[in-house]
């Protein structure tokens, strides 16, 4: 593979992507995707940031057909009112990149529905958001899912007994887990889409070690990790270049369905879009099956070529999942 970067992109001219995040890695997939023609939904929380990223795209790409919705990933009501108003609005979408998360807050923390912010957050959240959008994908031209994994996913494990860290809340930990079952989602999304004839490619990426705001937002700008980031800045390779492996795998009719891209230097921390190693543990697909099961219980989504039906799921927050 050469080295692959953003003036690589095919044109997008018709497509309709949703990018999650509005910062960092998601701003500039929103920007290149723009750049390149497609009609850009950027998703996010926070309405401010969002409407400041997309006057700064409208800036940069003259005609830029790009525009925020609000969607807080920490939220099933918030994502299934995002999926209802994305049914009403589209016919299809041709892309789904689950990019945004949250990282390492020193205390434990939890979503609205109860989970751990890290797993609810970059993995829950994402998984729902995907089964919500699902019907609209089926229905796009080539549709691609690109989610959002780590380098923190090589010691990331699934802890059934205690997905949610209540017994243990230790950061690093949780996001590796959060990472892995990301990671996890998007190989074992490939396999259902094959099974089921969805026709969809589910694609995982990793940004190596990228210059965002992550991990002064998540673990704090006093933090070690927050200080290290500010201080040694010059070890963490441009926003732009991090997006690059998501980008690829977006549009590149290189990129392979159930495959893992990440940067092809140092360890998988910088560079160019390359295969990344898959962790040995990503590879389980019985404790891929099982997890998936898990996620629909806890979100209360099913993946179906139906509008899912949003439901409470306020019985299932801290379930114990013993092997059956």
């Amino acid at each position: 593979m050469t080295n692959w970067t953003a003036s690589d992109i095919p044109p997008q001219r018709g497509r309709t992507v949703v990018v999650t995040g509005t910062g960092g890695l998601g701003f500039e997939a929103a920007l290149a995707l723009a750049r390149a023609g497609a009609n850009v939904i950027l998703a996010g929380r926070n309405v401010s940031k969002g409407a400041t990223a997309i006057d700064r795209i409208r800036h940069d790409v003259a005609n830029a057909n790009v525009w925020f919705e609000a969607l807080d990933l920490a939220n099933l009501d918030s994502i299934a009112a995002f999926g209802e108003h994305l049914h009403a609005s589209f016919d299809s979408i041709d892309l789904l990149i689950n990019n945004a998360g949250v990282m390492a807050p020193p205390d434990r923390k939890m979503t609205a529905d109860q989970f751990e912010l890290q797993f609810g957050t970059n993995y829950l959240g994402h998984f729902a958001l995907t089964a919500q959008l699902l019907p609209l994908l089926c229905k796009g031209n080539q549709p691609r899912v690109v989610t959002l994994s780590s380098v923190a996913a090589r010691s990331g494990t699934i802890d059934f007994d205690d997905l949610q860290s209540e017994r243990s809340y230790k950061p690093m930990v949780a996001y590796g887990q959060s990472k892995l079952a990301c990671l996890m989602f998007a190989l074992e999304l490939q396999r259902r889409s094959d099974a089921a004839g969805w026709g969809i490619q589910s694609i995982a990426a990793h940004p190596g070690v990228s210059r965002t705001d992550l991990l002064p937002n998540g673990a704090g700008a006093k933090s070690a990790v927050g200080i290290v980031r500010r201080y040694l800045w010059f070890l963490f390779q441009p926003a732009a270049q991090g997006a690059l492996p998501t980008l690829f795998s977006a549009t590149s009719p290189h990129a392979q369905g159930g495959a893992y891209y990440g940067p092809n230097r140092l360890g998988e921390t910088r560079g160019y879009p390359s295969a990344a190693k898959l962790p040995p543990q990503s590879l389980d697909i019985e404790v891929a099956s099982r997890l998936w099961e898990a996620s629909e219980r806890l979100t209360g989504v099913l993946f179906s070529l139906e509008k899912v039906q949003h439901s409470s799921v306020a019985d299932n927050r801290s379930i114990s999942l013993p092997y059956h």
